[in-house]
């Protein structure tokens, strides 16, 4: 496994010997982040990271082809093992765990590829970025595009907000067939909404769920790409953007709020007190006046408001938590009766929590029949790739925040909170295809910084 190159190659500067200079271009990265809005508008949304790995698996491709050494990330070997899992357990497909619903293994293989596709597409991400240097595409950049995307996502957060039932036909909709098109899992894919119309707490209320297709993402990514707004204004040096950080950091409140999302919640809470932690460990006291400051704020404007009414209500009416413990038991049952490599994919209930009669129907399209693993990362591959993928999967971010642990920059500390958040996150969210693409790219920018900073000892100690 090569994990190093040449230092004046991974810092950007001029290559020595007689072979010919490689360069990766930024666009394949930079068109995914500053673009994704676009994307989402013409029906690509998460599809995006699949058609971009392809140039840039080429580019991988041609530069290794010239005699460039290409690095693989710290711990790669975890990583390997969580997919050579999910292509093991593939073979598993056609097992009809009890209580599930019969089904052969090749009407299960189009959702199981589908999630493949997407796991291999990020891990050529995650090699992409990590290869870029510093003059391809500055770290700094980089941060500010993920900034961005946080400014997206409190955008996509008013929208669903204001107009909640705004949808429309998209043109990659537009093109597919008909029986195709109105298929439940593609329109999640090509169908652009602005929010999920849920009954959580007493008729139905718009979820925002722009641009990120459904509303547990909006939170996720909330959560993942915060930290990265506000690196971004600091290290702009500029008070205007300091000042307009700020400004979008209170306004996303409002949206946060609103989303009724209490995993949202949570990460908040973890991020905040991770954050205060590891600049109170560098000894940088005043981050906990900071924290009580911006926790009093947030207090005020939730008790003086009418959104202290929403979290009370959301607070009162739990009606996910009957549902996501019956679904956390069937997939500890399941792992138990597959605990190596699992089913290969999620499988969905005979009925549902207090009956097994109990079915989707025209009227009631959540009343039975749930997906065992759709309710977190944590359960999903516990079900559905076994000890081995689960392993492998935690394994990977796991190393990397030990690995990377003493790094103090923002943007260390950023990126390890970032995977810290979705350490909480995997109880209730699924990861796959934006949470999971953010938090390689969070372990991308760490693995730079680690890179870069033994380069240049290395320039020093020579």
């Amino acid at each position: 496994m090569t994990l190093a190159a040449p230092a004046s190659e991974r810092t950007g500067g001029p290559a020595h010997g007689a072979r010919k200079t490689i360069t990766l271009p930024a666009w394949p990265v930079a068109g995914i982040l500053a673009l994704y809005p676009l994307w989402w508008a013409l029906g690509l949304g998460v599809l995006i990271f699949a058609v971009m790995a392809v140039p840039m698996l080429f580019l991988l491709l041609r530069r290794r082809a010239a005699g460039r050494t290409l690095m693989l990330p710290p711990g790669f070997g975890w990583w390997a093992l969580f997919l050579i899992a999910i292509v093991v357990s593939i073979g598993a497909l056609g097992a009809d765990p009890a209580g599930t619903v019969p089904e052969h293994a090749v009407g299960r293989l189009p959702a199981v590829t589908y999630k493949l596709v997407m796991y291999l597409a990020l891990t050529v991400l995650l090699v992409y970025a990590g290869n870029l240097t510093e003059r391809e595409l500055p770290k700094k950049r980089l941060v500010k595009y993920l900034g961005w995307l946080f400014v997206v996502t409190v955008a996509g957060g008013f929208l669903g907000m204001v107009a909640g039932h705004f949808e429309f036909t998209s043109p990659v909709e537009m093109l597919l067939p008909h029986g195709v098109r109105n298929k439940g899992f593609v329109q999640s894919l090509v169908h652009p909404y602005a929010a999920q119309i849920m009954d959580l707490v007493g008729g139905e209320k718009p979820r925002p769920a722009a641009p990120w297709g459904y509303t547990n993402t909006w939170g996720n990514n909330f959560c993942l790409l915060a930290g990265w707004l506000v690196v971004a204004a600091w290290q702009s040096g500029r008070g205007r953007n300091k000042v307009l950080a700020v400004l979008c950091l209170l306004a996303s409140i409002v949206p946060a709020v609103v989303s009724l999302n209490r995993g949202l919640w949570i990460g908040i809470g973890v991020l905040v007190l991770y954050v205060a932690a590891r600049y109170v460990l560098a000894g940088k006291v005043w981050i906990v006046g900071v924290v009580a400051v911006a926790g009093a704020m947030l207090f005020v404007a939730v008790v003086a408001t009418p959104l202290g009414g929403v979290v009370s209500a959301r607070m009162d009416n739990g009606k996910s938590n009957g549902v996501r413990s019956f679904l956390i038991d069937r997939a500890l049952d399941g792992f138990a009766g597959s605990p190596v490599v699992g089913y290969g994919g999620t499988r969905n209930t005979v009925g549902g929590r207090n009956s097994i009669t109990v079915g989707e129907s025209a009227g009631c399209e959540r009343c039975g029949n749930f997906t065992v693993g759709g309710n977190g990362q944590l359960w999903q591959l516990l079900y559905a790739h076994g000890a081995a993928g689960t392993l492998g999967y935690l394994g990977f971010f796991g190393y990397g925040l030990w690995r990377f642990r003493r790094d103090r920059s923002a943007i260390g500390v950023a990126a390890s909170a970032a995977l810290v958040t979705s350490y909480s996150a995997m109880l209730w969210y699924n990861a796959l295809v934006t949470p999971l693409a953010f938090m390689v790219l969070a372990f991308a920018l760490l693995w730079r910084n680690a890179t870069e900073r033994n380069s240049l000892e290395g320039d020093k100690s020579g």
